[in-house]
């Protein structure tokens, strides 16, 4: 498999570096990296060739929509960001594909798999917001009638007594579900993952984890919350957290 030669543009140093070292695991040269639209533009225009571009949307100077804007010779463009209500347009400027942050590692295998195959140009957009877009809200019971909360604020569902819970900073909220299967089904482009039969994790929300005796792990959602991961699971877990090396 040839190597890849690649560029980041991301001015935030944490999410560069981490992306770069995913980048050089999965068989890729990141040959430059920007921390501005304003000096991968002059990079680009002095034709430097790269097999893919990741490219953040929100830098100093131009947006990364207006960099790929301005090229009338863009590199095959992957953006990266924590935004998903950019993404028609991004797709509207031919990008290959949009992942959101924190970037796991087996999405990015599925971008590169497609540019691998030459997948570039036009999406069908049916089905995109889907893709792109978690769920923003998720309804919580409250007294004779319902809140709603931001689902990024949400670390995990737990069941209690056919009876799930949405939890958040530490404490639970009851919500209109019986069972964990029906909030999979509710949120299908979630991204979370059963960690025990009672518990359902969002990923992005682990602040920490550490190993466990007999293959299990343990990882922490808040202050005092700690939830035990069962030895099947935790394998599935480290991988999307990039700790699978």
């Amino acid at each position: 498999m040839d190597v890849l030669k690649v560029a980041i543009a991301d001015d935030e140093p944490l999410a560069r570096e981490r992306l770069a070292r995913m980048l050089a695991d999965s068989n890729c040269e990141v040959v430059q990296e920007f921390v501005s639209g304003t000096s991968l533009l002059a990079w680009l225009r002095e034709g430097h060739k790269l097999d893919a571009l990741f490219l953040d949307i929100q830098m100093p100077g131009p947006s990364g929509l207006e960099v790929l804007a301005e090229l009338t010779d863009a590199p095959p463009t992957i953006f990266v960001t924590a935004f998903s209500e950019h993404a028609l347009k991004a797709f509207e400027l031919e990008a290959l594909d949009y992942l959101l942050k924190p970037v796991f590692p087996d999405r990015l295998q599925k971008s590169l798999a497609r540019l691998r195959a030459k997948q570039v140009g036009r999406p069908n957009f049916q089905g995109l917001r889907a893709l792109v877009t978690p769920p923003e809200r998720v309804p919580l019971r409250a007294g004779d009638g319902h809140v709603f909360m931001d689902f990024k604020r949400i670390s995990h569902f737990e069941v209690v007594d056919n009876e799930v819970f949405a939890w958040s900073a530490g404490k639970r909220h009851p919500t209109e579900w019986k069972a964990l299967k029906e909030v999979e089904e509710a949120l299908p482009d979630a991204r979370m993952l059963r960690i025990q039969r009672h518990l359902l994790l969002r990923p992005e929300a682990v602040l920490a984890m550490k190993s466990l005796w007999g293959g299990r792990a343990s990882v922490r959602v808040a202050e005092g919350v700690d939830l035990e991961v069962s030895r099947s699971s935790a394998p599935r877990l480290r991988a999307l957290l990039g700790l699978d090396r």
